[in-house]
């Protein structure tokens, strides 16, 4: 009996060596070895769902961020200026600061008289105590030493209608509230402001720089009539050329452009302007579809001519009048701004220019005055002109709304000239 149990273990026992040896296997019970196998697709499903989840992650977050990084760089380069992705500047209202106005326009020189309100009598001085204040952000106090050490050997030009020469007055008399020898600054021609005259340009010639104005209503070329046309047509808009005296504002460092005031059918039409391409008449163009056409030709020299490197290009938007009934030219200047628009903040004219300027290779940053503009019937020159029997609702009194036009002109400039001192 022992003999045999030993037989049998002996037996049992080979063929625990003979399974060990001959096979790949691991040796276990069938519930361990299911158990084993449970764990690791556990363990792969949970991988599995990592990598899946970190994928998808990466896909939400790219389909979201990189349009409003598109859209953010399309903001800096094009469209209306801001200073940051969250704050438009051109969206906001005007606060009461007793700090302004920044310069007396009677110890300017380069005043015409008929902006100057005060001078022409005008009683009321509280329109001259408003400040545009953004929203979401805040324009900085005008520094003067700051602007005059930036324009030091540069060439500022404004091209445009009387509007443009009311911006470059306004700049010229804030910029001279931090010059010292006044006789240091002067028309270069040693003309009077008026705006008979195409060429005004104003040197400080202490910082060595000029502020320079072209008067060029409507950008392109105006000029007779062709041979043979019909009697109405007395002058044309030449829509596909631009102003002859275009060759003038090419070597700038900061450009301004404006136009929109004149595109009207009493300055066209009612003198018997009409527009021209090439050799043909197109009696029957609209004036919206004309002035778009001139702001592509516009838009065609800027990206053929302007040195993006030198010269910083900005485009004005339209300025809104507050004229109660401009057929009549009766003109109801108030004591306060608008506390509502009144469907003046927007204008086909300036949503042209965003239109344009977004096609365009050569930067041109966009100051979208116009909303703001909106809210100043307050601000026009009304019946204190050199001409008091002519009320004017389109007009504005310096100082006035254009030193605004002005302060976040010079914001812009002033950042970009740091970052460009930096490097």
């Amino acid at each position: 009996m022992i003999e045999r149990m030993s037989n049998l273990n002996r037996s049992v026992s080979l063929k625990q060596k003979a399974l060990s040896v001959g096979s790949p296997r691991v040796v276990g019970s069938p519930r361990i070895t299911r158990r084993s196998w449970n764990s690791r697709y556990v363990l792969i499903t949970i991988v599995l769902g990592f990598v899946l989840s970190f994928f998808l992650a990466i896909c939400v977050r790219y389909l979201y961020v990189l349009p409003s990084l598109t859209q953010a760089f399309q903001d800096d380069s094009v469209s209306h200026l801001s200073s940051d992705s969250s704050c438009d500047i051109f969206d906001g209202n005007w606060v009461y600061d007793y700090g302004y106005p920044l310069y007396n326009a009677s110890e300017c020189p380069f005043v015409e008289q008929g902006f100057n309100c005060l001078g022409n009598g005008r009683m009321d001085n509280e329109y001259l105590k408003w400040r545009w204040k953004p929203n979401n952000c805040d324009i900085p106090r005008f520094n003067v030493e700051k602007v005059l050490e930036m324009f030091q050997n540069k060439r500022i030009v404004f091209v445009g209608d009387s509007m443009s020469r009311t911006q470059w007055e306004s700049l010229i008399c804030l910029l001279m509230t931090g010059v010292e020898d006044k006789k240091s600054v002067y028309e270069v021609n040693g003309n009077k402001i008026t705006k008979q005259i195409r060429f005004l340009g104003v040197r400080f010639s202490s910082f060595n720089f000029t502020i320079e104005f072209f008067r060029s209503v409507f950008l392109v070329q105006h000029s007779w009539a062709p041979k043979r046309g019909p009697k109405r047509v007395r002058s044309t808009l030449k829509l596909d050329k631009l102003d002859d005296i275009n060759k003038e504002w090419i070597n700038s460092d900061v450009i301004i452009f404006n136009s929109g005031q004149w595109w009207v059918p009493g300055k066209l039409f009612g003198t018997g302007c009409y527009f021209q391409v090439g050799n043909s008449l197109k009696l029957g163009l609209s004036i919206g579809t004309a002035f778009r056409t001139a702001m592509d030709t516009w838009s065609s020299w800027v990206d053929t001519m302007i040195n993006p490197n030198k010269t910083r290009v900005f485009f004005r938007t339209f300025e809104p009048s507050h004229w109660s009934n401009q057929t009549l030219h009766v003109c109801n200047v108030t004591t306060e701004p608008l506390s509502e628009t009144r469907g003046k903040d927007t204008s086909v004219f300036s949503d042209t220019i965003f239109d344009v300027v977004n096609n365009m290779a050569v930067p041109v940053s966009v100051m979208h005055i116009t909303p703001l503009s909106s809210f100043r019937s307050d601000a026009h020159v009304g019946v204190w002109s050199d001409k008091p029997n002519m009320s004017d609702c389109s007009h504005w009194c310096i100082p006035g709304v254009p030193d605004m036009w002005n302060e976040v002109l010079l914001f812009y400039l002033l950042r970009s000239y740091k970052h460009t001192s930096a490097k």
